[in-house]
C-alpha cells in the first residue's frame, strides 16, 4: 500500500489567519472566541458568543477577502468557500507545490466538505423570494449553496484534474475528508490531495437550533474567553466557530523525489457509527474507541505507542465524558499506559470554539505541529477536571502547553448521527 505523508498547512480560525500564527496564538493560551452582542441580530438569543474569524489584513493575521480572492470571487463563492481557498493557497505554498505539468494536474486532486455550507445563502434567499418571488433567486444561488463547490473552486483556480470530492458528515468531516483522501492516494487515484474543511454558519437561525437542541454554552455572554471549557466540571455547551483547515496529503516516495519538507505520515485511519441517537453519544464511548481502534490498527500500532491525543471535547456534559471514557480503555491496560496521569489528553476548542465540519481539519494541523514542534497544545479554562459520570484524571494539559516529545498522535471527530472518525500520525 502506498504511504501518505503531509507536505502542506493552511488555516483560518478564530485565532487568525495562517496555520502556524493559529498554533502559536494556542500555545501561548490566547481565545478566539467573542461577543456578538456588537451585532443587533443575535441579541435575542440565549447564546450571544462564538469563535469568529478577526477582520483585518492577512500582514495582522486578519481576514481581508479582497487579498486572497480574484475579482467576481467574493459574489461567485460562499464565505466557508472562501475561507477554504485561503487555507488551500497558504497550504499549496507551504508545501511547494505548483504544478504546471499535465501530468502533476492530473495527479493532483481536492476533498474539501463542510458540516452545514452557506445557511446565510439559504435565509436570505428565502426571504427574497417571500417579499418578490422568482426574480428575486440569484443564478448564483445554487452554486453558492452547494457544499462541494468549495472543492470544486480550488480545482478551477489551480487547474487540479484529479478526484473532486467533497465529505459532509457534520462534525466529522473535515477528518473523513482526510482520511478518504489519503485512500485515494494509498489506492492511485491521486499522487497529491488537498484535503480538509472549512465552514461558516455563525447565524442567528444555526444558533437558535443548537440552543434549542441543547448543544450550546449561554451562561457565558458576559466572559466568552472562558466559555468554552473542555473535560471541565462546569462545562454546559460548545461554542459555535468558524473557519477552514487544509493540509497537503502526499504520497511518500513524490514527495521525497521532490525534496518536500514532510511534517508527518498519516498512518492510520479509522471510522464508525454509533448507531445510537440522533445527537447524544453513548455514554460508553463504544463508537469513538472502535474508530481508534481501526485507526492505530491500520497503522500497524500498539495503544502504548500513542503519545497524545488531540480531543474532539467539544465542552458538553455528555460528549467529554464520553471520549474519557473510550480513551482510558484505549490507553490503559496490559496493552497501553500504566495510570491514566501518563495519557496526554487535550482540546483546541477550548481556544476556538467547535468549528463543526472545519474542526477535524484544523484540529489534525494543530495535532501535526505538535508532532513538529514536540509540544502538546493546551485545553483552555480547565479549572477543575471531570463531572460525576467519569474519572477525568488523564493529563489534560490544563491552560499551558507543555513540552513533550510526540512520535504517534490521534486527532478524534465526532458528529451528529453517530458518525465517527479517528486520524493516526506519526512522525517521520
Amino acid at each position: 500500500m502506498r504511504r501518505v505523508v503531509v507536505t502542506g498547512l493552511g488555516a483560518v480560525t478564530p485565532l487568525g489567519l495562517g496555520a502556524r500564527l493559529s498554533w502559536k496564538r494556542l500555545i501561548e493560551g490566547q481565545s478566539g472566541v467573542r461577543s456578538l452582542r456588537d451585532r443587533k441580530i443575535f441579541d435575542k438569543l440565549p447564546s450571544q458568543i462564538a469563535g469568529t474569524v478577526p477582520l483585518g489584513l492577512k500582514e495582522h493575521g486578519g481576514w481581508n477577502a479582497k487579498e486572497w480572492l480574484l475579482p467576481g470571487d467574493e459574489r461567485k463563492m460562499a464565505l466557508f468557500a472562501q475561507y477554504a481557498m485561503a487555507a488551500s493557497m497558504e497550504a499549496l505554498d507551504d508545501a511547494g507545490w505548483k504544478p504546471t505539468k499535465e501530468k502533476d494536474l492530473e495527479s493532483t486532486g481536492v476533498y474539501i466538505g463542510s458540516g452545514i455550507g452557506s445557511l446565510d445563502d439559504v435565509v436570505n434567499t428565502a426571504l427574497d423570494y417571500e417579499k418578490g418571488g422568482y426574480k428575486k433567486v440569484s443564478p448564483l444561488f445554487v452554486p453558492r449553496l452547494l457544499i462541494n463547490l468549495a472543492a470544486g473552486h480550488v480545482s478551477m483556480r489551480f487547474g487540479f484534474k484529479g478526484p473532486n470530492h467533497a465529505a459532509t458528515t457534520a462534525c466529522t468531516t473535515g477528518a473523513h475528508a482526510l482520511g478518504d483522501a489519503a485512500r485515494m492516494i494509498m489506492f492511485g487515484d491521486a499522487n497529491v490531495m488537498v484535503a480538509g474543511g472549512a465552514e461558516s454558519c455563525i447565524h442567528p437561525l444555526a444558533i437558535a437550533g443548537f440552543a434549542r437542541a441543547r448543544s450550546l454554552a449561554t451562561e457565558w455572554n458576559d466572559d466568552p474567553e472562558h466559555a468554552s471549557r473542555p473535560f471541565d466540571r462546569d462545562r454546559a455547551g460548545f461554542v459555535i466557530g468558524e473557519g477552514a483547515g487544509i493540509v497537503i496529503l502526499e504520497e511518500l516516495e513524490h514527495a521525497e523525489a521532490r525534496g518536500a519538507r514532510i511534517y508527518a505520515e498519516l498512518s492510520g485511519y479509522g471510522i464508525s457509527s454509533d448507531a445510537y441517537h440522533m445527537t447524544a453519544p453513548r455514554e460508553d464511548g463504544r463508537g469513538p474507541l472502535m474508530a481508534m481502534q481501526k485507526a492505530l490498527s491500520s497503522a500497524g500500532i500498539e495503544p502504548h505507542c500513542v503519545d497524545y491525543v488531540n480531543a474532539h471535547a467539544t465542552s458538553t456534559l455528555l460528549g467529554d465524558a464520553s471520549e474519557n471514557t473510550a480513551v482510558k480503555k484505549l490507553l490503559l491496560g496490559p496493552f497501553g499506559q500504566q495510570k491514566a496521569s501518563d495519557i496526554n489528553f487535550s482540546s483546541s476548542k477550548g481556544a476556538i470554539g467547535h468549528l463543526l465540519g472545519a474542526a477535524g481539519a484544523v484540529e489534525a494541523i494543530f495535532t501535526l505541529l505538535s508532532i513538529h514542534d514536540s509540544i502538546l497544545p493546551p485545553t483552555l479554562n480547565l479549572d477543575n477536571p471531570g463531572n460525576p459520570m467519569a474519572d477525568f484524571n488523564c493529563n489534560y494539559v490544563p491552560k499551558v502547553a507543555q513540552q513533550h516529545g510526540v512520535d504517534v498522535a490521534l486527532s478524534n471527530s465526532f458528529g451528529f448521527g453517530g458518525t465517527n472518525a479517528s486520524l493516526c500520525f506519526t512522525s517521520f
